[in-house]
């Protein structure tokens, strides 16, 4: 893992783009550049940032330095949700990201299907809106309206202001030739930090705040803005996953 902010700014330049190469080699997808053209245009006040640390003044906010390379959701994480100009079905990800004390997040596969970011350093008994939950789903015609979610089997989250990765393997729901479904999304695999906390998780439809509310077989990766500030770097996907 790559501490951006205890690098020089020019090594760190370099070490992008040689991800960034490697990544195309392998048939990987870069979301992460030196500019937001591999996201939908709606970005609100996301801005693109060489490095991000807490600020010395105010540990609930992040401090980022000139550059590219980390993203960031505005100054007071309080903006739209990003969401990735190609779609995606079955996909592995690795996704890099940082919180400050006490904020939220989330990565949504296909828009659909949440992977709960949260500073949870600490928390004893994890559960599903804790970081590397599984969210519920939500329905206001149930009770409880919420249901399904899943906890991690562990809590692997780092202190505030360190960055985390996750380690996801999606499998996007199936359809037949009439468009019925027949096979749920399942998250095969999702490792936080080196640490598997997830293993063959069905979800039978889109989570709470998902953008679409259908399913379908391919859907945009969706990074939730408005909870909180929250940076991320070297978004890699590899599509189509075998």
């Amino acid at each position: 893992m790559i501490h951006r902010a205890m690098i020089p700014l020019s090594v760190l330049a370099v070490v992008i783009t040689l991800l960034a190469a490697s990544a195309q080699s392998q048939g990987q997808i870069s979301l992460i550049g030196a500019d937001f053209s591999t996201w939908r245009p709606e970005i609100g006040t996301w801005f693109a940032g060489g490095g991000a640390k807490l600020d010395p003044a105010d540990d609930k906010l992040l401090k980022t330095e000139p550059g590219t390379g980390v993203i960031i959701n505005g100054p007071d994480g309080k903006t739209k949700h990003l969401l990735s100009k190609d779609e995606f079905g079955d996909v592995e990800a690795h996704i890099e990201f940082m919180v400050p004390k006490g904020s939220n997040s989330g990565v949504y596969f296909q828009g659909r299907y949440e992977i709960q970011i949260l500073d949870s350093y600490g928390v004893e008994k994890p559960t599903y809106t804790d970081c590397g939950g599984i969210y519920e789903r939500w329905d206001e015609k149930r009770d409880p309206m919420g249901y399904e979610g899943t906890a991690p089997k562990v809590n692997a989250s780092l202190p505030p202001g360190q960055w985390q990765t996750f380690y996801v393997v999606f499998r996007a729901p199936k359809f037949d030739a009439s468009g019925k479904k027949i096979a749920n999304a399942k998250f095969e695999k999702v490792v936080h930090n080196g640490k598997l906390i997830h293993e063959n998780v069905e979800v039978t439809g889109p989570t709470r705040a998902s953008r679409y509310n259908e399913e379908a077989p391919l859907g945009p990766l969706m990074i939730q803005g408005d909870h909180g500030p929250v940076a991320f770097a070297n978004i890699a996907l590899i599509k189509p996953l075998k």
